[in-house]
């Protein structure tokens, strides 16, 4: 049989994760790996947008949904990301807060898993969080009612130049307010999943499983094991 051409063969050559060199906890590990992603993309360039987080929930009828957003937060208490609350994203997860992440860096064969549920962030992180976006980016967050049809992109673009008229570029951080709609997501994770590409896919993959209430610094909310690829 002729190689297929749409499924070329890589041989993965991540670095072992061996569990007797891990932390104890999730959060020192996932600091770990994206600090060297953050660390890569700066060096070698090879690892574009290195917080992009694919965030996956389940709809109405039970079908899950998944897209793209950037990881604006990683703290103890989990990972977190900015939306419209209004989104589908945001209607999904208020009525089932279910949700699952991945953080992907193929060009370092490693990737990190969070699965549990989501709570909204407090108004004022939003806040904080919202006066460091550039202003154009500010002014969108208004323009775009996020997941809702559109008849065109000029109508798009149009919105947009009205908002920047309404709010100029004043240098200050609070010429434009946060949207009345705008929010964000800490996921609270019940798993955390380290994974290595290695050498005939017997990839590593090491995880922490929660045990016990606790942040993902807790070593004693989590118990580490490995799973077969």
């Amino acid at each position: 049989m002729a190689p297929d051409p749409l499924a070329p063969r890589i041989s993965y050559t991540g670095d072992a994760v061996d569990i007797g060199g891990l932390a104890d906890n999730p959060y020192a590990v996932a600091s770990a790996w994206i600090d060297a992603a953050v660390a890569r993309a700066a060096e070698r360039g090879d690892v574009p947008e290195p917080t992009a987080m694919a965030v996956a929930t389940v709809d109405a009828v039970g079908l899950p949904d998944v897209r793209t957003v950037l990881m604006r937060f990683l703290t103890p208490e989990g990972p977190g990301f900015v939306t419209n609350l209004d989104s589908a994203k945001g209607r999904q997860l208020a009525a089932n807060p279910g949700v699952a992440a991945t953080l992907t860096w193929p060009a370092m064969f490693r990737a990190i898993r969070f699965r549990g549920r989501a709570v909204e962030l407090p108004d004022e992180l939003v806040r904080d969080y919202f006066v460091t976006r550039p202003w154009g980016s500010r002014i969108s967050a208004w323009a775009s009612e996020q997941s809702a049809p559109i008849a065109s992109r000029s109508a798009l673009e149009a919105r947009s130049s009205e908002l920047a008229a309404r709010w100029p570029d004043t240098g200050s951080p609070d010429d434009v307010p946060v949207p009345t709609r705008w929010g964000g997501y800490r996921i609270v994770p019940e798993e955390v999943e380290f994974w290595a590409g290695r050498p005939d896919r017997l990839h590593d993959r090491i995880v922490y499983a929660r045990v016990a209430e606790g942040s993902l610094a807790d070593a004693a909310a989590w118990a580490i094991s490995r799973r077969q690829p």
